[in-house]
């Protein structure tokens, strides 16, 4: 019998297969080989993989958000939140544990997503830009950043920059590729 943990392990698993192979990279038979669960467990917890991804999605949100609340809280200073945030990511990818963002990821399959899976995707590049935003903002009024173009916008591209670093870390099999784009985009803003 397995324990009362089995959704969360079914969401790990998604996770993981997820970033192995995308949205139509994994089935339920996938989950449970891995699981060691019946199709019908699965099914009982999630009735459908949208059903599964979006619940997924929205855990992620939440991990995500805490994050950043718990940067707010330790981390004064906007621009070594900026260097915390990138090396988060840096030693995700450099261990394994998380060598990609699952909505990054997702967002590349966006328009074959379910609605209610791409809905999720999109809001958390919202909640992303805008907590980027005012990070930025905040850096702009005590002097530490200066920006060529409005917070907002530098928030896309500084996102966008991130997520493709990832990309490219990948592309060549080279966690180091992530460091040396960040570097640079952070140095960026710090000098212009």
């Amino acid at each position: 019998m397995k324990t009362n943990n089995t959704s969360e392990e079914i969401i790990s698993c998604a996770r993981s297969l997820i970033v192995a192979g995308g949205y139509n990279g994994f089935s339920y038979a996938d989950i449970s080989k891995v699981v060691g669960v019946r199709n019908a467990t699965i099914h009982h917890h999630f009735s459908t993989k949208s059903n599964l991804v979006r619940t997924l999605i929205v855990n992620y949100r939440w991990e995500v958000q805490l994050g950043m609340a718990e940067l707010e809280r330790n981390v004064p200073e906007p621009v070594e939140q900026l260097r915390a945030y990138i090396q988060y990511w840096e030693s995700c990818i450099t261990d394994g544990t998380a060598p990609f963002c699952i909505c990054a990821l997702l967002a590349t399959q966006l328009p074959a997503l379910p609605e209610e899976v791409a809905l999720e995707v999109s809001a958390h590049f919202r909640t992303l830009s805008d907590w980027l935003t005012l990070v930025l903002e905040r850096g702009v009024a005590n002097g530490s950043i200066r920006l060529a173009e409005p917070a907002k916008d530098e928030a896309e591209g500084f996102m966008a920059a991130v997520h493709g670093a990832m990309l490219s870390a990948r592309a060549y099999k080279d966690a180091k590729v992530f460091g040396v784009i960040t570097q640079a985009l952070l140095q960026r803003l710090l000098e212009v």
